[in-house]
């Protein structure tokens, strides 16, 4: 049995004795248990600590020792420039995901009904509809601890989202001019659910390959999207060349890639064609 960390007596005493920690991460821990900022923990190390914020800093610093998410440990995350409650019941917002929010924000027409898919945390819609309130957004999820928290965020920021829970589209019978997701899309076996294990795994697993979802997606969303709208699909760094491929199997046309930060390709869109989508190459019925 391992023995308790004895308390430290200084914000230096901690850093210290938590060295195998980030830096960064250690101001962050430091910052929110003392209820400071950040640059406040780096410019005043010598900082005396009581016992009880020497307690609240062990705590933290194991809980992040286990790899668990500081987002999670905080109980908020920054997304588009907004902060976001989570918790275990949702992923953590991620920057890669902003390029969905862009995107829709460069082509959305005043007014359009816009879906957020998968919702999670409500970062989608939410960051949507803060930019752009005249566009109509609805969130759906199958979760309904997701839903609560994505409300609880929504009230937060005074986005007015319809929430809707929904195993994709089960329960929606609107159509769309935009559907954003951010589906399940890691392979069953891949390393990173490992590392991911303090988030929600119904958020992140995709099956064998990690396609399952976003097959089920791109299957089903040409019945909910008017004539010439489009689909945004976050997706896996190798898998661009998969999701064009079932992209085109269902019919979507202008088929379109885009990298994330770390020049990865991550968003694909597609349009539904004008006339009627075909479920498959061999089934198109106009």
């Amino acid at each position: 049995m391992s023995l308790s960390r004895p308390l430290p007596t200084s914000l230096a005493c901690w850093s210290a004795a938590n060295g195998d920690i980030p830096r960064l991460d250690r101001e962050v821990l430091a910052a929110h248990a003392l209820q400071v900022s950040r640059a406040k923990v780096v410019a005043r190390p010598e900082t005396t600590l009581s016992a009880e914020q020497g307690r609240t800093l062990n705590r933290l610093a194991a809980r992040r020792r286990r790899q668990e998410p500081l987002a999670h440990i905080l109980g908020e995350k920054e997304f588009f420039g907004l902060s976001f409650k989570v918790d275990r019941r949702v992923l953590a917002p991620r920057p890669e995901t902003e390029l969905l929010v862009e995107t829709l924000l460069r082509k959305a027409k005043p007014g359009e009904r816009v879906l957020d898919l998968g919702t999670g945390s409500g970062c989608i819609a939410i960051a949507v509809k803060t930019e752009r309130p005249d566009l109509q957004v609805t969130a759906s999820d199958l979760s309904a601890g997701a839903l609560a928290v994505a409300a609880d965020n929504a009230q937060r920021h005074k986005a007015k989202v319809r929430f809707v829970q929904s195993d994709w589209f089960s329960a929606l019978a609107d159509e769309f001019d935009a559907i954003l997701t951010n589906p399940p899309y890691v392979a069953d076996g891949d390393a990173a659910l490992g590392e991911l294990r303090f988030e929600p795994k119904m958020a992140l697993a995709g099956g064998a390959t990690g396609l399952d979802a976003l097959e089920a997606v791109i299957g089903q969303a040409g019945a909910h999207l008017r004539p010439g709208a489009w689909l945004g699909l976050e997706h896996g760094h190798d898998q661009a060349a998969a999701v064009a491929a079932l992209l085109e199997r269902h019919g979507f046309e202008r088929i379109a890639n885009q990298r994330d930060l770390a020049a990865h390709p991550r968003l694909t869109t597609a349009h539904k064609p004008l006339g009627a989508i075909c479920q498959d190459q061999t089934s198109c019925a106009r």
